[in-house]
């Protein structure tokens, strides 16, 4: 997933991904920019651009379904 948006803390996120039962390897990457104001003028640009990245992580994904049983068989 590519995306500019920082997304946000749950339960308000705004970037999600589903998973189908398996193993994946994820990792992350951000490019930081900025800018800035002096004494409340008008914005400006910091030059360049930095990169984090995180290593990757391996996960497995499972899945439960449910089954209604009778309590009283």
């Amino acid at each position: 997933i590519t995306t500019t948006d920082p997304g946000a803390p749950y339960p308000d996120h705004s970037i999600e991904h589903s998973y189908r039962s398996g193993t994946y390897t994820a990792s992350l990457t951000v490019t930081w920019g900025a800018t800035f104001t002096v004494d409340g003028g008008a914005a400006a640009d910091v030059p360049g651009t930095t990169t984090t990245e995180g290593p990757p992580v391996t996960f497995a994904v499972l899945q439960a379904r449910t089954v209604l049983t009778n309590p009283y068989d």
